[in-house]
């Protein structure tokens, strides 16, 4: 078996690239993990020491002289002569006088305004075709429609514009042209299977974050090794899914170990009657950037001026100094709390500020209606603030104990003349804060590469 290693002992793949992708990533390189990590499903925008099945075959885009080298803002997008470009901190639209012509997404954070995805619409206002931006500001791939607004097919470009992979979403074969040479696979499990062959990586174990591809390719695998292991991120559910049935049961060839990581999840799938040995709780190895220095100062992101029973917070806590930060100009409703002593406002704030903000304040009130900015609640939990909310504002739940939810502002107030000025109690809260986010140490993950 040793012979027959490769270059690598262990390979992450994962499927898409999320917050919680990024997070075991994240785990596993604080563990000391050097292996390849692996995404299947491309968006162009991982970081350096990720590797895309896609765009391994498309070469890499840093060695390209014809691409910015950076993301491109949202006005850095090709369009023809008089067409014009709006844009706000959500999105953009590309104008032809009075009608749209496209759609401008952009990567998270969102307010940088890099440009990701770019659909094209027909007279009628259908998506027909979307461009495919990267980190490098490289248009790397092309998503083409039917006439009835369905995915038919994707392109995928190398550096110098050259169309290097073919997907069909109708037959799912995928196409690559490479030192003149044609090879056909039938789908992506056969792609990623050729990439781990020339990673030399067939032997080794994989660890994965889904039932999908990446289940397929670990079955495809050599069966010397039995030691593959699932890591399940997805929610609580009242079943449990087929192919994690299929795992259970003893019939995969090398997956032995399922390690949940949402804590309801956990729990439901032993209501469900799975057995503990098989399925096990694993959070993640967090990188906080602070400790708690206990001062009675409370941050608010916000761009909207929906605050939750805020104008009330500020004047039953006048020992609690409450920071308002947007970026986006603020309304005449908003701005009116300057008249409060306790109170300090930044409309537009910069990223600087932000991330000062961030640094000075001890609690994170999710009180705010409307959409989450700059990822927040997951911000001030790395920054060991307290989190608190309402049941109705709530932004990213998983960083928030249950004990730090409540149902109305005279709760909330309650708990924070408890809290105030309580080093004791608040440590406790941020330690209880952690534990429901599941916060491992690196050893943790160590000892899964043993």
């Amino acid at each position: 078996m040793e012979a027959n290693r490769g270059l690598t002992d262990a390979v992450l793949l994962l499927d898409t690239y999320g917050e919680e992708s990024e997070m075991l990533r994240q785990s596993f390189r604080s563990s000391g993990f050097t292996g390849p990590v692996i995404v299947i499903e491309d968006d162009g925008f991982f970081p350096e020491d990720v590797l895309s099945v896609y765009q391994y075959f498309c070469g890499d885009f840093r060695q390209s002289h014809s691409i910015p080298g950076k993301a491109r803002y949202f006005n850095e997008i090709n369009i023809p002569d008089y067409w014009e470009i709006k844009a706000s901190n959500s999105g953009g639209k590309v104008h032809d006088l009075h009608r749209e012509r496209g759609r401008i997404f952009y990567a998270e954070p969102k307010h940088e305004r890099q440009v990701r995805v770019v659909d094209w619409m027909d007279d009628k206002g259908t998506v027909r075709s979307s461009d495919h931006y990267n980190r490098y500001g490289a248009l790397y791939a092309r998503t083409f429609f039917s006439k009835d607004a369905k995915r038919f097919c994707k392109a995928y470009f190398d550096g110098e514009g050259r169309e290097t992979l073919l997907e069909n979403f109708v037959t799912h074969d995928i196409i690559l042209n490479r030192d003149g040479r044609i090879y056909v696979f039938k789908n992506k499990t056969e792609l990623t299977l050729k990439l781990l062959q020339e990673l030399r990586a067939m032997g080794s174990r994989l660890f994965f974050n889904s039932l999908s591809t990446p289940l397929f390719v670990s079955e495809r695998m050599p069966k010397d090794r039995q030691e593959d292991v699932l890591f399940w991120q997805e929610g609580a559910r009242n079943d449990i899914p087929g192919n994690m049935q299929m795992i259970l049961s003893g019939g995969s060839g090398r997956v032995r170990q399922i390690y949940v990581q949402k804590k309801a999840s956990y729990e439901n799938l032993i209501e469900l009657g799975v057995s503990k040995e098989m399925v096990r709780p694993l959070g993640f190895v967090y990188e906080y950037s602070r400790k708690n220095a206990f001062q009675n100062k409370a941050l608010i992101c916000t761009n909207s001026d929906r605050i939750e029973k805020c104008e009330e917070l500020i004047k039953e806590l006048p020992q609690m100094i409450f920071y308002i930060a947007a970026l986006t100009e603020m309304s005449s409703k908003l701005m009116s709390l300057s008249r409060y002593e306790n109170v300090a406002l930044y409309p537009g704030a910069r990223t600087e500020i932000i991330e000062e903000l961030f640094d000075t304040c001890d609690y994170y009130l999710d009180i705010n209606h409307e959409n989450e900015i700059v990822s927040a609640v997951k911000q001030a939990f790395l920054h060991n603030q307290l989190i608190l909310g309402f049941k109705q504002t709530l932004h990213n739940r998983g960083y928030i104990a249950d004990e730090h939810v409540f149902d109305d502002h005279e709760a909330l107030i309650g708990f924070l003349k408890q809290t105030m000025g309580n080093k004791r109690m608040i440590g406790e809260q941020v330690a209880l804060q952690r534990r429901a986010a599941m916060s491992e140490e690196a050893a943790a993950y160590a000892a899964l590469l043993k």
